[in-house]
């Protein structure tokens, strides 16, 4: 089991997020005594007697809310079995394109729906983002349950709507998981509910700390891009050359023979440096300085790749963007294309289709791609980049579109075509992912972790 758990929340506003996320940071005891007394005297004032555990997080709703910062929020808690990294996203539909960058290294996602309103609009377009990101797995947390009267017919017929939905975007049976919960009272958050006797499945947190995740990268084919060449020239080191950067997939070792891309040249890894010496090996997510045994021309934004893997190299882009400024896109627009440590001038050729998250259809030919859109487009950049299949290689398959003028950024890209997998609502038949109520967890349940 990994000991550490990437995650997203995402919902509509007013489902009760900023509640359910509270409730986590309090029932693992991540929150200091200071920031709770301060909860429990704003609650006081408002009236309330107990505390409002969504105070834990609403500050910065408020600032979103007020316009001075509208970003991801990383939370930090842990238990005895696993660490987490929450990423909570604001749940307007003005900031769908925060869901693309808090969801981009989640390995699982909380999507909220309110019980008395069930899936919405909203809820689709959240769903359908996660799955062209890949998020391998989802948790319908059907919230405030209370106020329906812990029915167990409503909680079936929402779980059985997202279900169908889940199923069309291509998540198979297994990887989602529908959970009844109040995070006002903690039904079904970290305590098992004594008002859902009809539910068998675990709690949200037994959930969380059982699940299985995908390991990071280290089985993929090496890849490093080059942030920066090491050339020390001291007496102690006069003829050093390493190139750093932080390993994207894959694992380095001494000896291995590694290709240097675009220019295709070979080479021996001598070395894996780090600050602290030598390693014997480098894998996904360590920051290293790698010696070759070869004296190359290698320079920032290059990448060194495993020689008998080695990615495609390509001035041809095939690619699904997620739109994220208020100016449209049009063919013919000449953008910044940022891969790795490596930033290169690019058209966009055209605009090949645009993706409606409503129905799981596509329109072939659009316009123009408007704020929050997602269409696959076909770009030609002004020189060759090494490039992942984003379904291959999430690290060296994503991209950014960044305007030449101001470097503001316009777009979050995938190497790829990344409809391919979701069939039209009607395609989809029966198939039914998320567990039924009442029926086992797919996930071995643990023991209930009340704190």
């Amino acid at each position: 089991m990994s000991s550490l758990l990437r995650l997203a929340t995402a919902g509509s506003v007013d489902d009760g997020k900023s509640t359910l996320v509270g409730r986590l940071l309090y029932d693992t005891k991540s929150v200091l005594a200071d920031q709770l007394d301060a909860v429990r005297r704003a609650s006081v004032d408002r009236g309330l007697s107990t505390p409002d555990l969504s105070l834990l997080v609403d500050g910065l709703r408020s600032e979103r809310e007020q316009g001075i910062t509208i970003d991801v929020a990383y939370r930090y808690f842990a238990t005895p079995r696993r660490s987490f990294v929450l990423a909570d996203t604001p749940g307007h539909v003005q900031y769908t394109r925060n869901t693309v960058t808090g969801s981009s290294t989640a390995q699982l996602a909380v999507l909220l729906v309110d019980a008395r309103k069930g899936v919405v609009e909203q809820t689709r377009r959240h769903a359908a983002v996660l799955a062209l990101l890949g998020v391998p797995r989802l948790v319908l947390a059907v919230n405030k349950i209370d106020l329906i009267g812990y029915d167990e017919a409503a909680f079936a017929v929402i779980a059985k709507e997202f279900s169908t939905h889940a199923a069309s975007l291509g998540y198979a049976e297994g990887t989602v998981l529908a959970i009844p919960v109040s995070a006002l009272h903690g039904d079904n958050v970290a305590a098992r509910s004594e008002r859902t006797p009809w539910y068998a499945g675990p709690t949200l947190l037994e959930h969380l700390e059982n699940v299985p995740v995908a390991p990071d990268p280290h089985d993929a084919p090496f890849r490093l891009p080059v942030q920066y060449v090491i050339r020390p020239r001291t007496p102690e080191h006069p003829d050093y050359r390493g190139y750093a950067g932080q390993v994207a997939s894959g694992t380095v070792r001494p000896g291995d023979e590694v290709v240097v891309l675009p220019q295709g040249l070979r080479s021996r890894v001598e070395r894996v440096d780090t600050a602290d010496g030598p390693l014997p090996e480098a894998g996904a997510g360590r920051s290293v300085t790698v010696v070759l045994a070869d004296e190359l021309d290698v320079a920032r934004g290059d990448l060194l790749a495993a020689a008998d893997a080695p990615p495609t190299v390509t001035d041809e882009l095939a690619a699904t963007l997620c739109w994220l400024s208020g100016t449209a896109l049009r063919a013919g627009a000449r953008v910044l294309v940022k891969h790795g440590t490596r930033t290169v001038p690019a058209l966009v050729e055209e605009l090949d289709r645009r993706f409606d998250e409503q129905s799981l259809s596509t329109v072939d030919g659009p316009d123009s791609l408007e704020l929050n859109e997602i269409g696959a487009v076909r770009l030609r950049l002004a020189e060759p980049v090494p490039v992942d299949d984003y379904a291959t290689s999430p690290r060296t398959g994503a991209f950014l579109v960044i305007d030449p003028k101001n470097g503001d950024t316009l777009a979050a890209g995938m190497v790829g075509e990344r409809f391919s997998a979701l069939r039209p609502p009607s395609a989809a038949g029966s198939a039914s992912p998320a567990s039924a109520p009442g029926s086992p967890s797919p996930e071995p349940s643990a023991p209930s972790t009340q704190t």
